[in-house]
């Protein structure tokens, strides 16, 4: 290649090229957007107090999907939060539902009642009633897939779309990477879209998957620093500074307490949480307290600790969830610059993409 034809490949792109490489963007999303009733194939993670009317209207509106974390709300308190949220926007969005709530009969009642169109339900293998009572009552389902056995058993139950979320996610997460997991689910599944996540924060990342055959993606991190995040001030900026290795899973000091496995930034309260799980272990040695209690003490360290880092702005102490992505929260941007962002890059790497081709004949 002559030094002409590289200087050319790394030209800012024509207005032209843009247009076509958007339309061949645009396609590679259409089964997506479809589903989903968005102008972009961009989902917004459910994440536990970040994910509230604010942000969710906020995605809707810059043309993703916005997703409302109901966590542990009641029913009442859902269908406020609905309300709310429609009251912000006039655009499609969902409700994501935790499998193992007490009342997630009710929830999905609630959601249905609401005319919620995409119901997603996380946190295990959801209830096949559960499913049947969303598409009974004209939502869509989208379910969680860690592995290729399940996602041919979701899709078996009913659900209508799938999300795939590797190991570089926050929050609670699984031992396999979005690179592995494409690889094992995407050339097998056609049924539905599928919907990638983990460590995405970029469009030319995402870009790779829509090629692969994911129908869009789903990212958190760069959306929980977003301007219209109610997360604490303290709370966007240590994400603004931190790099992808300070997103480290939460460790487990002995196989007879199991941790949950969680991705957030290192600090204080995960320094503290090896001490308190040395501590509770060495107590259950000497028989001082059961493995019951001992396994209840480690579990219950972590609780109210998502709300002191999001809401308090404690991010030394609290839970500060976060993906491996973060590395690429630069700024706190508007929820719908970063959508713009994305989208560029996709485009951006499609051109180059076509010029590479042009120029190899």
């Amino acid at each position: 290649m002559s030094e002409m034809s590289v200087s050319d490949m790394n030209a800012p792109p024509t207005d032209a090229e843009k247009a076509r490489a958007r339309k061949r963007f645009d396609h590679l999303c259409q089964r997506g957007t479809a589903f989903l009733g968005t102008e972009y194939a961009i989902l917004g993670g459910a994440m536990s107090w970040v994910s509230e009317r604010h942000l969710v209207s906020a995605i809707s509106n810059a043309g993703g999907f916005g997703v409302i974390a109901c966590g542990a709300m009641q029913p009442e308190r859902l269908a406020e939060e609905i309300a709310a949220t429609r009251a912000l926007t006039d655009r499609p969005f969902g409700v994501n539902l935790i499998t193992m709530h007490p009342q997630l009969d009710d929830l999905v009642q609630v959601c249905l009642q609401a005319g919620v169109g995409h119901i997603v339900l996380a946190g295990g293998i959801p209830p096949a009633a559960a499913i049947k009572a969303a598409k009974d009552g004209g939502a869509k389902v989208i379910g969680f897939a860690p592995a290729l056995v399940l996602a041919k058993r979701l899709i078996k139950m009913g659900v209508d779309a799938l999300v795939i979320e590797g190991a570089e996610a926050g929050g609670h997460v699984g031992p396999v990477s979005l690179t592995v997991l494409a690889q094992e689910i995407l050339p097998y599944i056609d049924q539905v879209p599928v919907f990638v996540a983990g460590g995405l924060g970029r469009g030319d990342a995402l870009l790779s998957y829509l090629e692969q055959g994911a129908s869009g993606g789903q990212l958190g991190t760069r959306f929980a620093a977003a301007a219209e995040s109610i997360a604490h001030e303290k709370f966007k900026q240590i994400f603004v500074r931190a790099n992808a290795r300070d997103a480290v899973t939460s460790v487990q000091l002995d196989e007879r307490f199991p941790v949950i496995p969680v991705r957030g930034l290192a600090n204080e309260g995960s320094r503290r949480f090896l001490v308190h799980q040395a501590e509770v272990i060495e107590r259950f040695r000497s028989g001082d307290v059961t493995r019951e209690e001992a396994q209840l003490e480690i579990e219950h360290f972590w609780a109210g600790a998502l709300r002191r880092a999001v809401i308090d702005g404690d991010v030394e102490n609290g839970s500060v969830m976060a993906g491996q992505s973060v590395g690429m929260v630069k700024a706190v941007q508007p929820v719908a610059e970063i959508i713009s962002d994305l989208v560029e890059q996709a485009v951006v790497a499609l051109v180059r993409q076509q010029r590479r081709m042009d120029c190899n004949g």
